[in-house]
């Protein structure tokens, strides 16, 4: 009796092991095959803008609000995106912060004025609960991120 019920603990506990290690998704299915580098959506926005795309990173940051937004660390140093979804459709749990993701979505490059840009800043600083001074906004600028779809954490 003691062998079986030592089975089914380690049978447990290796099912157990095996499902904290799956990744999980949120949204549509990922269908693309080809990954596209941050730092290549970043340099040439406009040659992105409007295409679909399929791109990994370290989740860096996470909408405490909403769970609508993660920011993916970018392959070169200091850079990230952020994958931005509908409210509602997907939320990204916070513990999502500092694992890996890959997500599909669509880019959007959109150059915004000085006050639509100090709005944003008022917003995300809501939704961070980090400082934002209005002051350090210098002049119209080209914002870039992804319109999400889907994506798969683990």
């Amino acid at each position: 009796m003691k062998s079986v019920l030592t089975i089914v603990a380690v049978l447990a506990l290796t099912a157990s092991l095996a499902f904290a290690g799956s990744p999980k998704n949120y949204g549509k299915t990922l269908t693309l095959k080809e990954v596209t580098k941050v730092s290549e959506i970043l340099a040439n926005p406009e040659k992105f803008n409007g295409k679909r795309v399929r791109v990994q990173g370290a989740v860096v940051d996470v909408c405490s609000k909403r769970g609508c937004w993660i920011r993916l660390a970018s392959d070169k140093e200091y850079e990230s995106i952020v994958f931005k979804v509908d409210d509602g459709v997907i939320v990204f749990p916070m513990d999502a912060k500092g694992k890996t993701a890959i997500a599909e979505g669509v880019i959007s490059a959109k150059t915004y004025t000085v006050e639509q840009l100090i709005e944003q800043g008022k917003h995300t600083a809501e939704e961070t609960g980090k400082p934002f001074d209005p002051s350090t906004v210098k002049g119209p600028k080209t914002v870039v991120r992804i319109m999400g779809e889907g994506a798969s954490i683990q």
